[in-house]
């Protein structure tokens, strides 16, 4: 793993950092809609355990580095993916691309053999949920300093 950060344009950090901000604005808008359903005071146990439930297969220990390599690999067969995988075993690898195919953010593709060839791509669902949590990683590099503004020296 590059230990070291990702230098950027000062352009293109701008780009990263308005994007991430449209991010927060909708965010906003959409908490306004959601909040505009409530009769009386916000049910804050509901929307936490809203929130938790939908983050909950994104906080599986191997769930997310999965989904990561298959949105930016693209589709691969099992070996393949975990030899991208460092340090999983087949069975752990085995069980949580079942979990991603059951929650729908995974496919699993067989092709008649001999021999019969099976392959893991993400769904729609899956990559819709790989691009809206594309600017949350983009804002947590920056923040961790893995990403950082390039300055051209003059």
């Amino acid at each position: 793993m590059n230990k070291h950060p990702m230098a950027v344009s000062d352009e293109d950090f701008k780009k990263v950092e308005l994007a991430i901000n449209d991010v927060r604005e909708e965010g906003k808008t959409i908490r306004t809609i959601f909040e505009g359903y409530y009769d009386e005071e916000i049910d804050i146990g509901w929307e936490v355990d809203a929130a938790v439930d939908a983050f909950s297969i994104f906080s599986s220990r191997w769930t997310i580095e999965i989904l990561a390599t298959l949105y930016i690999a693209g589709e691969r067969r099992f070996n393949e993916m975990r030899k991208l995988l460092r340090g999983i075993s087949s069975r752990t690898l085995s069980d949580k691309l079942t979990k991603c195919t059951e929650t729908g953010l995974v496919e699993r593709l067989v092709e008649d053999g001999p021999p019969v060839r099976v392959t893991y791509r993400l769904t729609d669902h899956g990559r819709d949920a790989g691009r809206l949590l594309g600017p949350l990683v983009a804002y947590m590099k920056i923040k961790q300093g893995r990403v950082i503004r390039h300055t051209i020296q003059s």
